[in-house]
């Protein structure tokens, strides 16, 4: 089993291999697990990037690993963990709703 901090670089990993050199997101998006690590992804350098860095991004999504692993496997849409509160958007709107083709990238 691992732990949080494994599991959250094991995403980075996983979504950049997915990803690939272009999300079309055109602007960077950070997903905040509570405090408890980030994942960065770049989508404005070619190729795109994805890494656990802590920077400031033009929306920054704070959420769960629970809530964002259900999201990854469809048992949660992402507007309506906005609407229960589980996920909160800070920064471009707009990122934040590109976000569903993002996460079926990510599930693979």
């Amino acid at each position: 089993m691992m732990t949080e901090a494994e599991e959250i670089v094991f995403i980075a990993n996983e979504m950049s291999k997915r990803i690939g050199p272009s999300s079309g997101l055109n602007g960077t998006l950070k997903f905040d697990f509570e405090g408890k690590g980030c994942v960065y992804l770049d989508g404005k350098s070619s190729p795109n990037t994805v890494s656990n860095d802590n920077r400031a991004a033009d929306c920054t999504i704070t959420v769960s690993l629970d809530t964002f692993k259900k999201m990854v496997a469809r048992e949660l849409d992402g507007t309506t963990a906005f609407m229960q509160g589980k996920l909160r958007v800070a920064g471009d709107m707009a990122l934040a709703m590109k976000l569903g083709p993002i996460l079926e990238k990510a599930a693979g």
